[in-house]
C-alpha cells in the first residue's frame, strides 16, 4: 500500500538526515491522518491517498506560480523539490494520446453530440483516467472535442 510505502520512506529520510523528505513526508503523513479521522477509518485505501498527493501537487504548483511572481527564487526551488518528492509516488500519467483515446470512446459510449454533453463524457472519462491525468487537461480536450465534433 502507498501509504505504507510513505511511511518506510519517511523513515528512511530521517535515517539518512534528509531535511526536505522529511519535512515533506511529514506533512504528507500529517494529511492522510486528518484524513482517516476525517472518514472514520483505520487506515487509506491508495485511491485516498493518491487525491491527498494530488490536492498537495495542486498546492506546490500553486505556490510556486505565486513565489515566482514575487521574485522568490529560493522559494521556487524549495517548492520544486518537494513537488518532484510528492510526485515519485504518483502513478504515471497517462500521455495525451491515451487520453484522446478514451474520450474518443466515451464520447461514442454516451452519444455526445456538442458542448451541452460535456458532463455526461467527463463523468465517463474521469471514472476511466482515475487519477492518471490531469483534470484540467483532460477538460480541455473534452472541451475542444465536443466544440469540434469529426
Amino acid at each position: 500500500m502507498l501509504e505504507e510505502k510513505i511511511l518506510n520512506d519517511y523513515k528512511e529520510a530521517m535515517k539518512n538526515k534528509d531535511a526536505l523528505k522529511v519535512s515533506t513526508l511529514s506533512f504528507l503523513r500529517a494529511q492522510f491522518m486528518n484524513l482517516v479521522i476525517e472518514k472514520k477509518k483505520k487506515s487509506l485505501d491508495d485511491i485516498d491517498c493518491i487525491a491527498v498527493i494530488k490536492k498537495s501537487v495542486k498546492q506546490h504548483q500553486d505556490s510556486i506560480e505565486q513565489f515566482k511572481q514575487g521574485n522568490r527564487q529560493d522559494l521556487v526551488d524549495k517548492e520544486t523539490k518537494e513537488l518532484e518528492i510528492l510526485k515519485s509516488y504518483l502513478p504515471p500519467e497517462l500521455a495525451e494520446e491515451e487520453i484522446k483515446k478514451i474520450i474518443e470512446e466515451a464520447v461514442s459510449l454516451t452519444g455526445a453530440k456538442d458542448i451541452k454533453d460535456m458532463g455526461k463524457v467527463m463523468k465517463e472519462v474521469t471514472a476511466k483516467i482515475a487519477g492518471r491525468a490531469d483534470s484540467k487537461l483532460v477538460s480541455e480536450l473534452v472541451k475542444a472535442k465536443l466544440s469540434n465534433p469529426l
